[in-house]
């Protein structure tokens, strides 16, 4: 979809913002107790997406997510940085399919120092995929759908012409 020149882009300045940079395993050896720690964030702005359908909507909201990883990241290190440290290289020095069983020892530890200095357990088997109900304060946007100018009725039907056969008297070939 092609953009006009009457579309909003958000300027420059709106759109700054201070990116977690980390590489893969980083963030893959994080993954389920960054979401976790940011579930209300990121669930506020996909809620935000979906209501709106349009991103330059919920720049807030996206702010507000990598705001948020940037805290976790930053306790991580602070509180757990040897731990979270053998985690990921063991990740990243595995195999695709043998990380996870090679390097459960590390995870145990890293684990462990989340709950003793963040207080958060690492989430359940299919914790992310089970449904959760988001309360929230943001008003919902109004969704201004456009209305055909007149809707075809019964009436639009030209009668003049006979129907198709198939109308007439509906299909003659079935399987049984």
């Amino acid at each position: 979809m092609p953009f006009k020149n009457s579309d909003w882009l958000p300027s420059y300045e709106e759109l700054e913002v201070q990116e977690i940079e980390m590489s893969t395993p980083v963030l893959r050896a994080g993954a389920h107790h960054f979401g976790k720690y940011c579930d209300n964030q990121s669930k506020e702005f996909m809620l935000c997406y979906q209501e709106t359908k349009d991103p330059r909507k919920c720049l807030q909201e996206g702010k507000q997510v990598t705001k948020c990883g940037l805290d976790f990241f930053r306790k991580v290190k602070q509180h757990c940085a040897a731990e979270f440290t053998e985690y990921w290289q063991c990740l990243d020095h595995s195999s695709f399919d043998m990380a996870y069983k090679n390097c459960r020892k590390p995870q145990a530890k890293f684990d462990e120092c989340i709950k003793t200095n963040l207080g958060q357990e690492r989430p359940e088997a299919g914790y992310f995929a089970k449904v959760r109900v988001h309360k929230t304060n943001r008003p919902k946007p109004e969704r201004i759908v456009p209305l055909p100018e007149r809707v075809p009725g019964p009436e639009d039907i030209d009668r003049t012409k006979p129907a198709p056969e198939s109308v007439k008297t509906g299909s003659r070939l079935f399987w049984f």
